[in-house]
């Protein structure tokens, strides 16, 4: 049987007390020489065969070490972990009996000793590829044994509209293994993230985003520049702002002097023709759902952007504003210009405000000036990036899905789906 050894304060005096570190119980010390059953069963999946083999073994009354059961196109693969007390040859007959009366094959392998105790170094590998192909899931593995880590556990968090697998990873080292993982997800054509385990993957998080090319398809400032006929001019210096060889500050400002004269009804026209990202939706519904945190930093306009974050349900907003002088833009800017450094400060002044520190939070962003704000986040997501930014954030996604950011935190579709469902909620 297992037994307890709980902590108890010493007292010597009044004035020495010795207290436990935690309140919790101890561990259960489970003989490393008992006897003990390794039970798998596989066959085709129908209602009643868990209950049925569990029915079995509580007539001899084992005791549950271990269990695990995965369906994967219908068939059931189960495990379990058993000390079998006792009546060993009661147990492995009547499980044996109970599972083939069930359809199912029956594998009873005798032991000794309960689980290893799982290394240190947890690690949340995700995998996504549309599609994910063989070679591609071959090459993170590999990467991850070379390491020196295990695979304990797989999943699947999406099918559609990408397919995404998470891989449970312990004894890594997490630095290394992000940084050639990154590597590996080049080379393969797939997006890798890799972030801590354990309860570093669960509460609250605050997820800040870029909004130009990331939250909206579109670039704002192309789309003023296209009523001042300028277009062509305008998105020439964003690109090169975007790939970082360009001040953003001084191409924003030059970029905003070529809307001078504008009537300030042409910002309703722009706000009107912008176009979410597919998922844009769904990702910040589901983290509202979660209880987290969504703000929107843009080096764009808050004119155009305000109204769009406040559509979606956005906290916080923080974005350049026009000026504007008898009903038209002047070609200024109000103000400090959010830039890359700015865009950074914003994330950690969002952060102080919700209460949570930096570990706790995630960036998103395409460009250049999104590169400080990804590397201040404990999560820095590069969303369909330029190669520069790809290079340097933590993750990044090349699907044109903005609800991908959700596989990444371990949220799967089914999940996604089912909440949108009891909301009756559209898909977006």
């Amino acid at each position: 049987m297992t037994s307890w050894h709980g902590a108890t304060p010493t007292l010597g005096n009044l004035c020495r007390v010795s207290l436990p570190v935690t309140d919790a119980p101890a561990a259960p010390q489970f003989d490393p020489d008992a006897r003990t059953l390794l039970v798998t069963l596989n066959g085709d999946d129908r209602p009643g065969v868990t209950k049925a083999l569990f029915e079995a073994a509580s007539t001899v009354g084992a005791e549950v070490l271990d269990l695990e059961q995965v369906v994967v196109r219908g068939h059931l693969a189960l495990s379990m972990l058993l000390s079998p007390g006792r009546d060993e040859n009661v147990l492995v007959d009547r499980i044996t009996r109970a599972g083939r009366a069930a359809g199912m094959r029956v594998d009873i392998e005798a032991g000794r000793g309960d689980n290893a105790p799982r290394r240190t170094g947890r690690a949340a590998v995700v995998v996504m590829g549309a599609p994910l192909e063989t070679h591609q899931v071959a090459a993170v593995a590999a990467t991850i044994a070379d390491h020196g880590a295990n695979i304990d556990r797989i999943r699947r968090l999406s099918r559609f509209p990408v397919t995404t697998v998470e891989l449970d990873v312990s004894g890594a080292n997490l630095a290394d293994l992000r940084q050639h993982l990154a590597l590996i997800s080049h080379e393969v054509g797939a997006d890798i993230a890799v972030a801590p385990a354990g309860l570093a993957r669960r509460g609250g998080r605050l997820v800040v985003m870029d909004v130009d090319s990331t939250l909206i398809q579109d670039e704002v400032i192309e789309l003023l520049a296209e009523h001042a006929g300028r277009a062509a001019e305008v998105a020439s210096v964003t690109e090169a702002a975007m790939r970082g060889e360009l001040d953003f500050a001084d191409s924003l400002h030059a970029r905003v002097a070529t809307l001078a004269g504008l009537p300030v009804s042409v910002l309703d026209d722009v706000r009107d023709a912008v176009r979410l990202t597919p998922g844009a939706r769904t990702l910040v519904r589901t983290l509202k759902r979660l209880g987290f945190t969504v703000a929107v930093v843009s080096g764009g306009f808050t004119e155009v952007i305000e109204p769009v974050a406040r559509e979606l349900g956005i906290d916080h907003v923080r974005a350049n504003r026009l000026e504007v002088v008898d009903g038209a833009l002047t070609g200024r800017v109000l103000g400090a210009v959010v830039d890359r450094a700015g865009k950074a400060a914003a994330l950690r002044e969002f952060a102080a405000l919700e209460g949570l520190p930096l570990t706790r939070t995630v960036a998103i962003g395409d460009g250049a000036n999104d590169l400080d704000m990804l590397a201040a986040a404990g999560l820095g997501v590069a969303f369909n990036a330029k190669p520069l930014v790809r290079r340097q954030a933590d993750a990044s996604l090349t699907v044109p899905y903005l609800d991908a950011v959700l596989f990444l935190l371990g949220i799967s579709r089914e999940e996604i789906e089912d909440a949108d469902a009891g909301d009756a909620a559209p898909l977006g």
